[in-house]
C-alpha cells in the first residue's frame, strides 16, 4: 500500500497543473479537488512517521496541498489552486537555502549517500550546486507567482504543468553531465 500512495501521491504532484486546469475549465471535473485533498493527507500520513528535512517539507505540501483544494471547492474561490506552485517554490527555497546555513547542505547531504568519503573538490561543487537550485527556486517561484498574479489560466499551466519541470530536468541533467565531465578530469 506504501508504495501504491508513493506512486499515487508522485503522479498528483506531476499532474496538479493538469488537474487544476480540468477542474477549473470543466465543472464535470471539480470532482477531482476532493480526491486530491483525500490524496494529499494520505501522503501525509504516509511521512507522519519519518523524521528529518525532507519529509517535514512533504508533510507541509501535503498540509497545504489539502487545504487548498479543500478551501478552494468550499469557499467557491478557484485561483487559490494557483497558489500550490510557488508555495513548493518557497518551501523548496527554504530547505535548500536554510541548509546552507548548516555544517552540510543538502545536496551535500544527498550526494553522501553514494559517496560517504567526499572530496574538498566535491563538497565545494555540491555547495554551488545547492546555490544553483535555490536561484532556480527564486525564479521558478517568481514566474509561478507573476502566473497566479496575471491569472490567466493558460499561461498558469503551461508553466506550472510543462515548462518548469523542463527547466527542472534541464537542470539536473546539465549538473550531471557537468559532474561527470569534471569527475573524468580528475
Amino acid at each position: 500500500m506504501s508504495r501504491l500512495l508513493q506512486a499515487a501521491s508522485a503522479v498528483l504532484m506531476v499532474l496538479w497543473p493538469l488537474l487544476v486546469w480540468a477542474s477549473l475549465t470543466h465543472p464535470a471535473w471539480r470532482w477531482l479537488l476532493p480526491l486530491a485533498a483525500v490524496l494529499f493527507l494520505l501522503r501525509g500520513l504516509a511521512l507522519w512517521g519519518r523524521k528529518g528535512a525532507l519529509p517535514l517539507v512533504g508533510k507541509w505540501l501535503a498540509l497545504l496541498g489539502a487545504g487548498l483544494s479543500l478551501s478552494s471547492g468550499f469557499l467557491q474561490q478557484n485561483h487559490l489552486l494557483l497558489w500550490y506552485p510557488v508555495m513548493v517554490n518557497g518551501l523548496m527555497l527554504l530547505l535548500f537555502g536554510g541548509s546552507l546555513f548548516s555544517r552540510m547542505p543538502l545536496v551535500e547531504r544527498l550526494a553522501r549517500l553514494r559517496e560517504p568519503d567526499l572530496p574538498p573538490q566535491g563538497v565545494l561543487w555540491t555547495r554551488r550546486v545547492t546555490q544553483i537550485w535555490c536561484l532556480f527556486f527564486i525564479f521558478n517561484g517568481s514566474v509561478a507567482l507573476a502566473t497566479c498574479l496575471i491569472n490567466n489560466l493558460t499561461w498558469w499551466t503551461w508553466w506550472n504543468g510543462l515548462v518548469s519541470y523542463l527547466l527542472m530536468g534541464l537542470l539536473m541533467a546539465g549538473e550531471w553531465l557537468l559532474r561527470q565531465r569534471r569527475r573524468r578530469r580528475a
